[in-house]
């Protein structure tokens, strides 16, 4: 089971994009997907249908409850989520005093059914708070979708060090699978520019795929469906499902 935490402390990155329209493209691809949201704004969840159902992750953060039972189906494609609430905000002060604070998500996370999911995907918070330390202790690979803005780029070299610090005191085993181009206008030199310094600086961490800005990706949400499924044959479905076929390509290596 690849626990994969999708994550830039920049909003505006495309990252809640990523998580849904990623997870949609692999089980396209017989994969079998869940979608752990951890951001209070609950942007996932709300773009699958799907609500906090009494109890949610923070009382499971708590021990009040297992990750397991809060898993819920979605009408898109077959991923299944954990969705967020506004509570979650409040975890820094619920969770004051618990002792290994910043692992608890870990724990949860390894009593999750064996062979149940082959993806867990995680969409991060957009800052580096607790819920993002739990989940980045809990990943074994980080996603890190970046806009093609040059804005950008001083945001990611300071990500890549917090990931290296997580690494080096709480999970030995994490590692950036990939960082994403996103929202590329291809139209403009400014864009082409930003990808060929990414390529530059990051070489082989930088996916193939490059998300291009698409007005059906924009739209999708407010019809509560993945791109896959509000326009299959948009480059914004094309793009997701080639970083699908990238994610599956590691499989071996992972």
């Amino acid at each position: 089971m690849r626990i994969i935490a999708v994550l830039n402390q920049k909003g505006g990155s495309g990252k809640t994009t990523t998580a849904v329209n990623l997870a949609a493209a692999l089980v396209e691809r017989k994969r079998r997907v869940l979608v752990l949201d951890l951001d209070p704004a609950a942007a996932a969840s709300n773009w699958l249908g799907v609500k906090e159902n009494g109890k949610g992750l923070l009382d499971a953060l708590k021990g009040d409850v297992a990750i397991v039972d809060l898993v819920q189906k979605t009408k898109s494609g077959g991923v299944e989520i954990v969705a967020a609430s506004f509570t979650l905000s409040t975890a820094e002060k619920a969770l004051a005093g618990e002792i290994g604070v910043e692992t608890l998500f870990r724990k949860k996370l390894g009593k999750l059914p064996e062979g149940r999911w082959d993806y867990v995907i995680i969409d991060c918070p957009p800052s580096m708070g607790l819920l993002t330390v739990n989940a980045l202790s809990a990943s074994r690979e980080v996603l890190i979708p970046v806009e093609a803005h040059v804005m950008a780029l001083d945001g990611l070299v300071t990500l890549m060090q917090t990931v290296e610090v997580v690494k080096e005191r709480l999970n030995a085993d994490l590692a950036v699978c990939g960082i994403l181009a996103c929202r590329l206008d291809s139209r403009t030199n400014h864009s082409v520019e930003v990808v060929e310094s990414l390529r530059k600086k990051f070489g082989p961490l930088l996916y193939k795929t490059r998300i291009r800005e698409n007005v059906r990706l924009a739209e999708c949400p407010s019809f509560g469906k993945p791109i896959t499924k509000y326009a299959s044959s948009s480059s914004g479905a094309e793009d997701y499902r080639a970083l699908a076929a990238e994610l599956v390509a590691q499989e071996k290596r992972s």
